[in-house]
């Protein structure tokens, strides 16, 4: 089994595998900004630009990655602006010495503005567009946003790495289990909401924007869950800014699908399980020698002292009423 750092994926093997599944490589492979999993552009002897993405062993089963390729070809077959990985005798899927990887068409385009209401209600069109596809089936192998997972087992990940400095352990875990047990509590209503298939980190990063409107990549994360959870990394500022920003993508979600107003209760819990998860997972990849590199600032004792602070802003944000159009 590969090294779940990467530590033997040589730019030799890459070019190898590449060639295996049937790419030619006619140019240097240039690395693209990924740290969950490895991932290079590169042109064959045709110019013909293409993006490689060697998936992180030990993280998902095949079986959870092949539905996520099949979760993409199943928009793509909708017309819909989804990266879909290239299939090469129906095969999407490809390994070589232990790594698996899939290849992409390369698509450029500009960082998506979530400060531009009519790039954020373009938006609202098209993930309602991808939910309207997305809930008429279910993921069998892929996981849900489940607060058990992203706030409990995260909770004990960031205990048992010992990464905490002992003169402020009792500060970040008192208030660490003190935003868990609210925003978990925050989350129970979720049950009896509509749970449909996602996008799962829809973020500016994973949006390129072109003339014709937006494209989406990296379907990695995609899991069950409300739609909120693909609408509210879409919104920043201020309460009133934030209240805009929610009104314009709602105004272009709900001419494609129906949303259910009472899951903007579930946008800080949400939020919550992301920031907690975030900090567990730099402790479960600390021992992949990119993560030092990238991340310097991680594991320092003023780190967790600014994670003592965030995490009391969350808790300040939990307590506010949730963001309700009613009143806007």
């Amino acid at each position: 089994m590969a090294s779940f750092d990467f530590s033997a994926l040589s730019p030799d093997l890459i070019i190898d595998g590449l060639e295996s599944a049937g790419f030619s490589v006619d140019s240097g492979l240039l690395a693209l900004n990924s740290y969950e999993n490895r991932v290079y552009q590169f042109h064959d002897d045709n110019l013909v630009k293409y993006v490689t993405k060697f998936y992180r062993p030990q993280r998902w089963q095949l079986a959870q990655i092949n539905e996520e390729h099949d979760f993409s070809f199943e928009l793509e077959e909708q017309e819909l602006p989804i990266v879909a990985p290239l299939k090469i005798n129906g095969q999407s899927l490809f390994e070589h010495q232990g790594y698996h990887f899939a290849v992409f068409p390369c698509r450029g385009g500009r960082i998506f503005e979530v400060d531009n209401l009519n790039q954020l209600e373009w938006m609202g069109r098209f993930i309602a567009r991808i939910h309207a596809v997305s809930s008429q089936n279910d993921f069998i192998q892929r996981p849900d946003f489940n607060s058990d997972e992203l706030l409990f087992q995260a909770r004990e990940t960031i205990k048992a790495s010992n990464y905490v400095p002992k003169s402020l352990t009792t500060a970040f875990f008192t208030i660490l289990d003190q935003v868990i047990a609210v925003a978990a509590e925050q989350y129970l209503p979720a049950q009896g909401m509509q749970q449909i298939r996602l996008h799962g980190d829809c973020h500016a990063g994973n949006i390129l924007w072109r003339d014709e409107g937006p494209h989406f990549v990296d379907l990695d994360d995609c899991r069950t869950g409300p739609a909120i959870q693909d609408l509210w990394m879409m919104l920043s500022g201020d309460r009133q800014q934030q209240l805009l920003q929610l009104d314009t993508l709602l105004m272009g979600y709900e001419e494609f699908f129906t949303f259910e107003n009472d899951q903007l209760l579930l946008i800080e819990s949400l939020r919550t399980m992301r920031v907690v998860n975030y900090m567990a997972w730099l402790c479960k990849r600390w021992h992949d020698p990119a993560f030092p590199q990238n991340f310097p600032w991680f594991n320092t004792e003023k780190y967790w002292e600014q994670q003592i602070l965030m995490l009391k802003e969350q808790m300040s944000a939990l307590q506010q009423p949730p963001l309700s159009l009613n009143n806007f």
